[in-house]
C-alpha cells in the first residue's frame, strides 16, 4: 500500500529525516517507534504532504504522492490523527466528523455544516461516532471533552474521509489503562475492516502487542525493522531507548 524511498526532510543545518525506507501492505498495523526526537512526527508530516521531501519518493497504491499537497494526499486515501489533539473545538462532536465527510469532496467549512447536516451524511457520521464509541455524544460541544474522547474524536474524524491508510501520532499518549485497552481494540477493529494503520506509539507493551511489524527511528534514520520480536531484542534499539552503556 505504501512505499517509501530514501525519505529525507532538512530543516536548515539539521536533517530531522534521512533516507527512509518503508514497505507498509495493506490492512497491516505497523509501528514507528523511536526516541523523543527520532524523526517520528516529521516523518508522518512528510507522508502526508504538511512538509515537502527535501529528497526521496513516497508512493500510495502505486501513485506518486511526493510533492502533492496535503488536502490532495488526504483525498487519495490516507488519513491522520495529531499528537496534539486538534478538534474543531466550538463545533460539536457531530459537526466535526461532518466536516471531514464534507472535506473529502472539496468544500470549504461553512458549505460543509450547511450542506452535509442532512442524512446520507448525518447517518455515516453517526455510524463512525458509533464504531469510535463517541454516539452518546454526538451533540457535545468537542472542547468540553476529556482527551480518551479527544482522541477517539480524532480518530472518527480521520475516518470521515474513507481512508485506505491511517496514521495515528500517539493515539494512545495520555490515556488511562481502561482507554488504552479500548483503543487497542478499536485499531484491531479498523484492520479487520480493511483499514491500513501505521502508527507512532511509545508505550511498548502496546507497540509489541499490537503491530505486526515495527520501524525504529532514531536521529532521523531507521535503525531496525523487524516483527515485535525482533525488535524486542535489538540490540541497537535497546541502546538508542536506554544508552549504550545498559546491559541486556
Amino acid at each position: 500500500m505504501l512505499k517509501v524511498r530514501n525519505l529525507t526532510r532538512h530543516f536548515g543545518g539539521l536533517t530531522a529525516v534521512r533516507n527512509v525506507n518503508l514497505d507498509v501492505e495493506d490492512t497491516c498495523i505497523f509501528g514507528i517507534l523511536g526516541p523523543n526526537g527520532a524523526g517520528k512526527t516529521t516523518l508522518f508530516n512528510l507522508l502526508s504532504g504538511i512538509f515537502p521531501c527535501s529528497a526521496g519518493e513516497i508512493y500510495f497504491n502505486g501513485q506518486q504522492v511526493h510533492g502533492h499537497a496535503a488536502h490532495r494526499i488526504a483525498r487519495l486515501g490516507i488519513g491522520r490523527t495529531f499528537q496534539i489533539v486538534r478538534p474543531f473545538s466550538e463545533l460539536t462532536v457531530m459537526q466535526n466528523v461532518l466536516a471531514a465527510i464534507g472535506a473529502k469532496l472539496g468544500e470549504s467549512l461553512p458549505v460543509l455544516l450547511r450542506e452535509y447536516d442532512r442524512s446520507p451524511y448525518t447517518d455515516a457520521a453517526r455510524a463512525l461516532l458509533e464504531l469510535t464509541g463517541l454516539g452518546e455524544h454526538e451533540n457535545e460541544i468537542a472542547k468540553n471533552l476529556p482527551l480518551g474522547m479527544l482522541r477517539r474524536l480524532e480518530i472518527a474524524r480521520a475516518l470521515g474521509l474513507e481512508p485506505q491508510l491511517l496514521l495515528l501520532d500517539e493515539s494512545f499518549s495520555g490515556l488511562s489503562h481502561l482507554e488504552v485497552e479500548a483503543q487497542v481494540e478499536l485499531v484491531r477493529r479498523l484492520r479487520s475492516q480493511g483499514t491500513g494503520i501505521l502508527l507512532i506509539e511509545h508505550n511498548m507493551q502496546v507497540a509489541m502487542n499490537l503491530c505486526e511489524r515495527i520501524a525504529v527511528l532514531d536521529h532521523g534514520e531507521k535503525i531496525a525493522e523487524g516483527s515485535p520480536a525482533e525488535i524486542v531484542g535489538n540490540q541497537q534499539v535497546i541502546e538508542a531507548y536506554l544508552g549504550r552503556d545498559y546491559d541486556a
